[in-house]
C-alpha cells in the first residue's frame, strides 16, 4: 500500500501471477480542521486513520485471496437489511480487537509487571526508575512478539513487502527511475518506517510517565494497595497515551528531515530495530511495490484519473476444480466451453488464459451448477452450435446433433437447385434445419411443431439468426394444410418406447419426452409422414428424414410408393432417407 498527497494506492499480486491495484482518492491533510493540523494533534489523527486505513486495506486485498465464494445469506441479508458491509463490520472488529491487543501487551502488561516488581521489599519507586522498566519490560514484549510473529510464513512475507516498499520509496528520493534494478538496490531500512516510530514511542514514555508518576505521587494518588495503585496508573497512562504518540510522531518527522551524523544517531536505535520488521524483498515484491508507488505518483499528478477498484481475478486451475466439484458428470471437454461461454475466448486460447475474472468465474460457476444433477452441456450453457450457427436450447427442445447436419446439408443442396423453393421442417425443435436452410438458400422456409414452447425457442432463434423463418404451432402437418412445399424435411421423434429406459441419464432425464418418443417400434411419427407427405409435396417435391439405426429397411417398406434412397453418416450408419414419387423421379 502506498499513500500519496491526494490518492491511496494498494497493489496485490495475484495468484495468477498478474498484479491488481485499488487506487482511491484521500483528502489532502493541507485540507483538514486548522485543530488536526496542529503539531502533536496531526500525530495522533495521522496515528488512527493509519490505523483504519492499513486495517482496511488488509482486509481488501486478502479479498484477492479469498475462497471465490457467493455472498453468504448472512452477507446478503445484512446489506439488505441494515445497508451495511461485513467486510467494514470485520474490519471495524479486527481494529478494536488489535487495539486491545496492543493495549493489553504494551501498556497493561508492563504496567503490571512493573507493580509486581517495585512492590519487592528494598526498591527504589522513584518515578523514572518506574517509567525506566516498564519501557524496558515494553521494549522487551515488543521485540518477543516480533521475532515470535516472524516464525509465521506469512508475517515473513508481510516484513520482506515492507523492506520492498522502503526500497522502492528510496529509490524514488534519491531521483532514480522507477526500476526493479534500481529499487533492488536501496537499504530495506528508512527513516520514517512505522517500527522507528515505535521505538520513539517507548523512548517518549520514558519521559512522560515518568511525568505521569511523578504527578501521581505528587497528588498522592498512589497511597492505595498495589492493585489500586497499578489500576489508577493504568488509567491515566491510557489517558496520556495520545500525547506519547503525538509526540513521537513529530519526533519521527523531525530527524527525518536530515541525514546528517546527530539525526543518524538518534535515529540509529530505531534503525536497527528495522532489521526485525523488513526483509530483503523478491524482485516481484518490488515490481508489485512499483506498480503501488507508480500509481500514487499519476493520481497525485493528475487529478482527472478515476479511482478503481481491484479486478479480482481466479486461476484458471482453481476455476476448473471447482467448477469439476460443483458438477462431477463434467469432463475436460466440458469445462472448456463453460469457459468459453463465461469469457467469450476461443477454445484454442483457453491454454494461454492464467485467470478469469470474479465475474466470469460467477457465471461459470451458474453453468456447472445446471450441470450438477448430469444436465446436459448444452442446456447449461443455454446454446448449442449447428451449421455455423448459434441457437438456444432449453429442455423444451431436443438438444441438436452434428449427424442432423448431414440431413441440413442435403436438404440446403436439394433447395438451392429450385428456383423459389418452398421448404418445410416438421417437428422443428430448436429451428436447426429450418434456420440452416433460410441462412444458406433463399428458400421460402416453414417450420411446425407441436410444442408451442419450442415453436416459441425456433422463432427466437431465427429471429437471432437473422433469417426469415415461418414458425407454426401445431400437430404435424396441420399447421400448413393445403399448402405444398418443394423441399419437406423432418427429424421426428424415433426411439422405440422400451428403449428409453436404456438411453444415457444426460439423454432420458433432461431432453423432453415427446421428442425421443416414437412409440412402440419407434416408427409412429414416420407412419403419419408417408400417409400425408404426398398431398403436401409439390411436382417434384423431395422428402429428407432422419431416422434411427436400424430402421432403414422399415422405412423402405412404409414409403414404398416412393422411390427411397438410403444414406450413411459420417460414421457410416444408414441414417437418412430421402423419398420421390416415383413419376418424379423417372422424370
Amino acid at each position: 500500500m502506498m499513500k500519496g498527497r491526494t490518492s491511496l494506492a494498494t497493489a496485490v499480486r495475484t495468484e495468477a501471477g498478474e498484479i491488481t491495484v485499488e487506487a482511491k482518492r484521500i483528502p489532502d491533510a493541507s485540507e483538514r480542521n486548522i485543530f488536526f493540523r496542529l503539531p502533536v494533534v496531526r500525530g495522533v489523527v495521522n496515528l488512527v486513520t493509519q490505523l483504519f486505513m492499513g486495517v482496511g486495506v488488509l482486509m481488501r486485498s486478502a479479498e484477492v485471496f479469498g475462497d471465490y465464494a457467493e455472498p453468504t445469506k448472512f452477507d446478503k441479508w445484512m446489506a439488505e437489511k441494515f445497508k451495511l458491509n461485513p467486510m467494514h463490520i470485520l474490519t471495524t472488529f479486527s481494529l478494536v480487537l488489535g487495539l486491545l491487543l496492543a493495549v493489553g501487551l504494551f501498556v497493561f502488561l508492563p504496567n503490571f509487571l512493573t507493580g509486581l516488581i517495585f512492590e519487592i521489599p528494598g526498591t527504589n519507586d522513584h518515578p523514572a526508575l518506574l517509567s525506566l522498566c516498564e519501557a524496558a519490560i515494553m521494549l522487551a514484549i515488543f521485540l518477543g512478539y516480533i521475532l515470535s510473529i516472524t516464525l509465521m510464513k506469512d508475517i515473513r512475507r508481510v516484513f520482506m513487502y515492507h523492506g520492498a516498499e522502503h526500497k522502492v520509496i528510496s529509490c524514488y528520493e534519491h531521483g532514480l527511475e522507477l526500476t526493479v534494478d534500481n529499487a533492488r538496490k536501496m537499504r530495506t531500512e528508512h527513516s520514517r518506517c512505522g517500527t522507528t516510530f515505535i521505538f520513539f514511542v517507548v523512548a517518549v514514555s520514558i519521559v512522560v510517565f515518568a511525568l505521569v508518576n511523578w504527578m501521581l505521587d505528587a497528588i498522592g494518588w498512589t497511597r492505595f494497595d498495589s492493585v489500586v495503585n497499578a489500576l489508577v496508573r493504568l488509567g491515566v497512562k491510557l489517558l496520556f497515551l495520545p500525547v506519547v504518540a503525538g509526540v513521537s510522531y513529530e519526533l519521527l518527522k523531525f530527524l527525518a528531515k536530515s541525514d546528517r551524523l546527530p539525526f543518524r544517531i538518534l535515529r540509529a536505535p530505531g534503525m536497527l530495530m528495522q532489521k526485525l520488521t523488513t526483509k530483503q524483498p523478491t524482485d516481484d515484491m518490488l515490481e508489485v511495490s512499483l506498480t503501488a508507488f507508480k500509481t500514487v505518483l499519476a493520481m497525485d499528478e493528475d487529478p482527472s484519473i478515476p479511482e478503481r477498484g481491484f479486478e479480482f481475478t481466479v486461476p484458471v486451475a482453481v476455476v476448473r476444480e471447482r467448477l469439476k466439484q460443483i458438477a462431477p458428470s463434467a469432463d475436460e471437454s466440458d469445462l472448456d466451453w463453460i469457459l468459453v461461454e463465461a469469457t467469450g475466448k476461443r477454445r484454442s486460447e483457453l491454454a494461454l488464459m492464467r485467470s478469469v475474472t470474479k465475474e466470469q468465474f460467477a457465471s461459470a460457476r451458474a453453468m456447472a451448477e445446471k450441470m450438477k444433477d448430469g444436465a446436459p452441456l448444452q442446456y447449461a450453457l443455454g446454446n448449442a452450435e449447428f451449421y455455423g450457427i448459434r441457437l438456444a436450447v432449453s429442455p423444451a427442445v431436443l438438444i441438436p446433433r452434428p449427424e442432423t447436419e448431414e440431413l441440413a446439408e442435403r436438404v440446403i443442396r436439394e433447395a438451392e437447385g429450385k428456383e423459389g423453393a418452398r421448404v418445410l421442417d416438421l417437428c422443428t425443435g430448436s429451428g436447426a434445419i429450418a434456420i440452416a436452410v433460410a441462412k444458406n438458400t433463399r428458400a421460402d422456409v416453414t417450420a411446425t411443431d407441436i410444442s408451442r414452447a419450442a415453436a416459441e425457442i425456433a422463432g427466437a432463434n431465427a429471429l437471432n439468426a437473422g433469417v426469415k423463418v415461418r414458425v407454426l404451432t401445431g400437430d404435424m402437418f396441420e399447421p400448413v394444410a393445403g399448402e405444398r412445399f418443394d423441399v419437406i424435411a423432418s427429424n421426428p421423434p424415433y426411439i422405440p418406447r422400451a428403449d428409453i429406459e436404456g438411453l444415457e441419464d444426460k439423454v432420458k432425464k433432461f431432453e423432453p419426452l415427446s421428442a425421443l418418443d416414437g412409440g412402440e417400434d419407434g416408427l409412429d411419427f414416420y407412419r403419419v409422414i408417408a400417409k400425408e407427405c404426398d398431398a403436401h409435396l409439390a411436382e417434384g417435391g423431395v422428402l429428407f428424414l432422419e431416422f434411427g439405426v436400424g430402421q432403414a429397411e422399415a422405412l423402405k417398406e412404409l414409403f414404398a410408393a416412393f422411390d427411397v434412397e438410403i444414406y450413411r453418416d459420417m460414421q457410416g450408419r444408414e441414417r437418412m432417407l430421402s423419398a420421390r414419387r416415383k413419376e418424379d423421379a423417372k422424370a
